[in-house]
């Protein structure tokens, strides 16, 4: 898990998979830029209760922070609930 390939024939940054159960490899998460998807499944796992694609949505139209291609930050993100709690703005 988590092993790092190396001699990207493309001369780009070498990238960091992680396994599945089936060893299958998978890029690893960056937590700076997560499709909405990827997000919601994060913070389900962390949460221990279900975050839609869908209540992501609706902060990001309530003004949460993305990045400029949609994806989410998800320490931005977290400074946003955050922000928006403390105004009472549940």
């Amino acid at each position: 898990m988590g092993e790092k390939e190396s001699g990207n024939p493309g001369g780009g940054a070498d990238v960091t998979t992680d396994t599945d159960l089936t060893g299958a490899e998978r890029p690893a998460l960056d937590p700076a830029a997560l499709s909405l998807t990827d997000a919601a499944r994060v913070l389900s796992a962390a949460k221990n209760g279900e975050v839609t694609v869908e209540m992501l949505q609706a902060d990001v139209q309530a003004g949460a922070p993305t990045n400029a291609d949609g994806t989410l930050n998800l320490v931005h993100y977290a400074a946003w609930l955050n922000m928006k709690r403390s105004d009472g703005n549940d």
